[in-house]
C-alpha cells in the first residue's frame, strides 16, 4: 500500500516535471509545483486541481538559497511535512567549448546541479522529511550524465554532477527511510528537445527535421520517450517497493544506452 504523502516536484509547469506532478498526483500525493514564472504556476496548479488532485505552488528559482528556502516553507506551510522531492527544474545550453560564454557555463550549473543540491539540503534541513514515514528524493538527470554530448559540455558536467550527488548521498541516508536516485530520460518529446534540435539545427546549418533524424537513428526503439513514460519511472521509485533502490541512475532511453 502507498503512504500518501506530500510532493514536491520543482520545474513542474511543462515537461517531466509537469507529468510528475500528475503522475503523482493521480496516485493521491499532494502535489506541490514550482516553476519561476506565476503565471505558468497558477495555469498549473488550476489544470491539476481541475483533474481532482490535490495542488497548490509557488514561483521559485533554484540558483537561490533564499528563494529555495521560501519554497520549502510555503510546501510545508501548504500541505505538511514533504515526503516525496523530485528535482525537475533543468535547462539546457552548449556550443564549442571556445566560444561559450561564462555566463551561460554557469547558469547551466547553477540550474541543473546547484539547484538540486540547494533545494534538497532545504527539503532534508526544514521540509520535515526525516521524519515523514516516506522519504524519497529522485533527480530528474540524463544519459548526458553517463557520456559526453557533443556540443553539450556545460548540460553533461551538470548532469554527471547530478548523478555524483545522488550516488553519495543515498549512501549517507541509505541507514534511514530515505532513499535518493535519479532517472535519466534519453531523447523526450518536450519543450526543451524542440529547443535542443533548433541548436543542433543552427549549428550544423540544418533542418530541425534532419537533427530529429539523427537522434531517432541513436534510438533502437526509433523513437522519443515519452515525458509520462519518464514520470512512470519517477512514480514507481516513490513507492514502498521501491524501498531498496536508492544510489540508482536509472534509464529511461529507448535502449539508446546500457549503462
Amino acid at each position: 500500500m502507498t503512504t500518501m504523502t506530500t510532493a514536491l516536484i520543482t520545474g513542474a509547469t511543462s515537461g517531466i516535471g509537469l507529468a510528475v506532478a500528475r503522475d503523482l498526483g493521480r496516485r493521491g500525493h499532494r502535489v506541490f509545483v514550482c516553476a519561476r514564472t506565476a503565471r505558468d504556476v497558477d495555469r498549473t496548479v488550476d489544470a491539476l486541481c481541475a483533474e481532482g488532485i490535490d495542488a497548490a505552488g509557488t514561483t521559485a528559482d533554484v540558483r537561490s538559497r533564499e528563494s529555495v528556502a521560501r519554497l520549502v516553507a510555503a510546501a510545508v506551510d501548504a500541505f505538511g511535512p514533504l515526503g516525496i522531492l523530485v528535482n525537475s527544474a533543468g535547462r539546457n545550453g552548449g556550443g564549442v567549448l571556445a566560444d561559450l560564454d561564462d555566463d551561460l557555463w554557469y547558469d547551466v550549473i547553477d540550474t541543473n546541479l546547484n539547484g538540486v543540491f540547494l533545494v534538497t539540503r532545504e527539503v532534508l534541513r526544514n521540509g520535515g522529511m526525516a521524519d515523514a514515514p516516506l522519504g524519497r528524493i529522485v533527480s530528474i538527470a540524463s544519459t548526458a550524465g553517463k557520456q559526453g554530448v557533443l556540443l553539450g559540455s556545460p548540460y553533461s558536467a551538470s548532469k554527471h554532477g547530478v548523478l555524483g550527488f545522488t550516488r553519495a548521498l543515498g549512501k549517507e541516508l541509505a541507514a534511514s527511510a530515505v532513499t535518493v536516485n535519479a532517472v535519466c530520460p534519453g531523447y523526450v518529446e518536450t519543450p526543451m528537445a524542440q529547443r535542443v534540435r533548433q541548436g543542433y539545427a543552427a549549428a550544423w546549418d540544418a533542418t530541425e527535421e534532419y537533427v530529429q533524424r539523427q537522434f531517432e537513428a541513436q534510438i533502437p526503439l526509433g523513437r522519443y520517450a515519452t515525458a509520462e513514460e519518464v514520470a512512470g519511472l519517477v512514480g514507481y521509485l516513490t513507492t514502498p517497493l521501491a524501498a531498496s533502490i536508492t544510489g540508482q541512475a536509472l534509464n529511461v532511453c529507448g535502449g539508446m544506452a546500457s549503462f
